[in-house]
């Protein structure tokens, strides 16, 4: 089996298994919840390739989260996203209610057509649960020769994640900020991060698979660093990555996404910028540019225990190359989706 890069320390096995017996396995379980066609296969995509690209805490273990706030009434089956255009210019899309992963593929599509006949485009996403890996989003606009920023926050209230540098008690979420632009010879640059010290996808992670967070990640509920995820669970708090400048930047999605765009319905409200690169630069002349800059940055000689210097995007259309078709999950998570298709089943 491949090697898998993820944050989980785990003590139990990883099994291969295919992509296509997992995308079967999610989509039958997103439509028995009473998503669409449409939703189930859109939202079932999206975690797969997330896992395949290395991206475990956006990935197929997400499916029971998801389940659980369907069951629960916090997210809305039998909805589809629905873009709108205001009188004052102001462009959203309305998740309706539902799961966010098609409502961000709505606003990408729309954002990247009114950027290539106006240079520029701004759009809000509202009133939608988990967005899922931003990175991806942003990936497929740099391949539409667009550079795109977005962040995304707006509900501490509800998901109080993140302690503020210096505090010890989680207040805010874990507000994250994605950046994508057309790269060099292999493909776009893509920025995707939490403003926490760890997204907390990876905690649910490291609790579906009984495995344990790396060091310095997680504080318990008294202030005292952790590695146990059930200490987060029990009124821990994720500290802010940069320290004074993680809390700062999630902060300020907070502000944008709240005081700006109003008060998030459930997850996060997400503003995405867009901009078509070629009225500044025409597109055989940027990548020529960004190979040299980026070739420059791979050739740097590492520092002791780093093998490579690696580009921001790089890493997961590598793993989803070396991948071919197989996702290395762990056990425990596994049978747990399996135990939840067959109950659904049943």
């Amino acid at each position: 089996m491949m090697s898998t890069k993820s944050k989980l320390q785990l003590e139990g096995k990883r099994i291969a298994i295919s992509d296509k017996e997992v995308l079967t396995k999610l989509f039958r379980v997103f439509q028995s919840v009473g998503c669409s066609h449409h939703v189930a296969n859109v939202v079932a995509e999206h975690l797969v390739n997330s896992s395949l690209s290395g991206v475990e805490s956006h990935g197929v273990m997400r499916v029971l989260q998801y389940v659980e706030q369907y069951r629960s009434g916090y997210l809305k089956a039998d909805v589809e996203p629905v873009f709108i255009e205001h009188h004052s210019g102001v462009r959203e899309v309305d998740g309706k209610g539902g799961i966010g992963i098609p409502a961000m593929w709505l606003a990408v599509e729309k954002n990247v057509q009114r950027a290539k006949q106006e240079g520029i485009a701004a759009i809000a996403v509202r009133n939608a649960g988990h967005t899922g890996r931003l990175g991806a989003y942003a990936e497929k606009a740099a391949e539409d020769g667009c550079l795109t920023i977005m962040l995304g926050g707006g509900n501490r209230k509800t998901w109080r994640q993140v302690a503020p540098y210096g505090g010890r008690k989680a207040l805010l979420p874990t507000n994250p900020y994605c950046i994508g632009i057309p790269g060099g010879e292999r493909g776009p640059v893509v920025l995707d991060f939490a403003t926490s010290k760890i997204a907390g996808g990876w905690i649910y992670a490291a609790r579906s698979a009984g495995a344990t967070l790396p060091e310095g990640t997680v504080i318990d509920k008294e202030g005292n660093v952790t590695v146990d995820p059930e200490d987060y669970f029990s009124g821990g708090a994720i500290l802010p990555s940069g320290e004074a400048k993680g809390y700062a930047l999630g902060l300020m999605a907070e502000l944008i996404a709240e005081a700006m765009l109003g008060p998030a319905k459930l997850d996060a409200n997400v503003l995405m910028i867009t901009l078509d690169t070629s009225r500044y630069s025409e597109p055989s002349r940027l990548s020529l540019v960004a190979e040299e800059i980026l070739a420059e940055m791979r050739d740097c000689p590492t520092a002791p225990g780093f093998e490579t210097v690696q580009i921001p995007g790089e890493r997961e259309r590598e793993q989803l190359a070396l991948s071919d078709g197989k996702i290395a999950i762990p056990e425990q998570t596994w049978q747990q989706i399996c135990e939840l298709l067959s109950s659904i089943m049943d």
